[in-house]
């Protein structure tokens, strides 16, 4: 799917239902997709579409963080110029940015748009001007909902503290971050430091690349790798010779290159990738538009259908696919979902480091992270809970909301009782020795990573009145295992019990995720049984 088509604001019945007053909202956490963007790769220059397009205005007034240096002859042994604080003084320049690319004999030439435009051009996979527009857009959306009418945050703010802020290091998705997070609290409502006279500067979490759990990262975890290849294979011996494909070719096929005539799963370009230039252009103005029969509906829906098989079906079908995909991050999420329950009627007072000091702490009331369709269909996969035939939007966002009974009430534990494991080990455990330890030695203090089956009665105790409620695109979204009663709240299953929640996720969590993704290799990228472990069932 192309560009979000966001839902109309909720009425007020709506609210009422969707935020029912038994229940107080404690935190959310938003997933967002990045906003609309280049093609990630030039494709389809023979149907006339320029490789390079206008619409990245950004590019003009980009600025780079400088060391104040005084010049050349600068004594070797002076110091280097510092601030008040000791710290390194630095400034920044301006300056705007052209691309140059090769010409038709290899000469470096100026990329040029569609209409000989020098300035303004993107960068292959960019942000556009329209994506941070509907970036902006989120983020107006996320105040207007939880400032103005629900006051679960407030107007102002004086600082971040207790502000997960996090992106990929793509540079789309913190940019996208950026934008909503301008959005949500732009710069006439952050109070001022009565110290320095500024607002504290905003402090955004990234990892590197081998740690990055907000994307499925084939490219660090070769096991999971193997499963994508895998699953992609089964993607392609299912479709490529289905009527469906056929129908694909009779609209594209004639756009194809010589060397790989036919549209496939795995051709080249891959259907995913057509799918990805058909989304991009069509997303933007006619100057970059496709032949009309590129959009053809019918087609664009089965790009979005059989792309979803290829790039989501091992989530919603094998355990290890998921626990490797896109458990850590469910685990972080859950982990400060009951970080946040234990501690909120606790007789020892709550940490009150920032959440940039304590990404699992139970300070961090609002979250906000900056990623891509992968993540969000790989989440929603994974709690058995995705429409596979649409695909995730530009600027989709989930968001994970936990919400206590209005008349609940803790009681701390005081004691830790004894914890017996099971009898039987399964064949997971066996083929993961390391899954079955970290269930008698929870990381930390808290019980956020320690496996539901191994907690103590007093430990579910903390747990008890507390739900968690997932909304897509401002829609709630029902989670298999949660429909259970007993794991959901009376009337409405899309209320999951924070157990039942954490249950699910539990499941799928990695405990030593780079050691596990070196194991296994070789292996089948189906479990023994040759079933499918279908996502979303404690």
């Amino acid at each position: 799917m192309t560009s979000l088509t966001p839902r109309p604001p909720y009425t007020d019945d709506e609210l009422k239902k969707l935020y029912p007053p038994s229940l107080q909202l404690q935190q959310v956490q938003i997933l967002m997709r990045h906003g609309e963007r280049t093609p990630v790769t030039a494709r389809f220059q023979n149907a006339g579409l320029k490789p390079f397009w206008p619409y990245c205005a950004s590019v003009r007034q980009l600025r780079s963080i400088m060391l104040d240096y005084n010049g050349e002859n600068r004594p070797k042994d002076l110091a280097m110029p510092t601030t008040t604080t000791g710290k390194p003084s630095f400034h920044t320049v301006e300056w705007k940015r052209r691309l140059e690319t090769f010409g038709h004999k290899d000469e470096p030439v100026v990329a040029k748009g569609p209409g000989h435009e020098i300035d303004d051009i993107c960068d292959f996979g960019a942000l556009t001007d329209l994506g941070r527009q509907s970036t902006s857009r989120l983020g107006m959306r996320l105040r207007k909902l939880y400032v103005d009418r629900l006051g679960f945050l407030p107007e102002t703010i004086s600082s971040t503290d207790d502000f997960y802020l996090r992106s990929t290091n793509v540079p789309r998705a913190l940019e996208s971050m950026h934008q909503a997070f301008q959005a949500l609290y732009p710069p006439s409502t952050r109070e001022a430091d009565p110290e320095t006279g500024k607002f504290p500067v905003p402090t955004v979490l990234t990892r590197g690349p081998g740690d990055e759990t907000l994307y499925p990262n084939d490219g660090n975890c070769r096991r999971f790798a193997a499963l994508s290849r895998a699953f992609a294979q089964r993607a392609a011996d299912r479709w490529n010779t289905s009527d469906e494909m056929e129908y694909l070719n009779k609209v594209y096929g004639k756009w194809m290159p010589a060397n790989s005539p036919r549209v496939a799963v795995d051709s080249r370009p891959r259907l995913s990738g057509i799918m990805d230039t058909v989304n991009a252009s069509l997303a933007h103005g006619p100057e970059t538009r496709l032949p009309e029969d590129f959009y053809d509906h019918k087609a664009r829906k089965l790009l979005e259908r059989i792309a979803s098989d290829e790039w989501f079906a091992g989530f919603n079908e094998s355990r290890e696919y998921r626990m490797l995909g896109i458990g850590g991050l469910l685990g972080d999420i859950v982990e400060r979902m009951v970080s946040r329950a234990e501690h909120t009627h606790s007789s020892h007072p709550v940490n009150t480091e920032s959440a940039t000091s304590d990404p699992s702490g139970p300070g961090i009331k609002f979250g906000l992270s900056g990623c891509h369709d992968t993540t969000l269909a790989g989440m929603l996969s994974s709690l058995g809970a995705y429409d596979s035939s649409s695909w995730p939007p530009f600027t989709s966002h989930i968001a994970i909301e936990l919400f206590r009974k209005a008349d609940s009430t803790s009681s701390p534990a005081d004691q830790i009782s004894a914890v017996t494991p099971p009898a039987k080990r399964g064949w997971w455990e066996s083929m993961f020795p390391g899954s079955a330890g970290r269930n008698k030695n929870p990381l930390g203090p808290g019980i956020g990573r320690k496996s539901s089956e191994y907690l103590t009665s007093s430990e579910k105790s903390k747990l008890d009145g507390y739900y968690v409620r997932m909304r897509y695109n401002d829609e709630p979204v029902t989670i298999p295992g949660c429909k259970t009663p007993g794991n959901h709240l009376e009337g409405d299953d899309s209320f999951c019990t924070l157990s039942a929640f954490k249950s699910i996720v539990d499941k799928f969590t990695p405990q030593d995720w780079k050691q596990q993704c070196r194991m296994n290799l070789g292996q089948p990228a189906t479990p023994p049984s040759g079933e499918p472990e279908w996502a979303g069932h404690p």
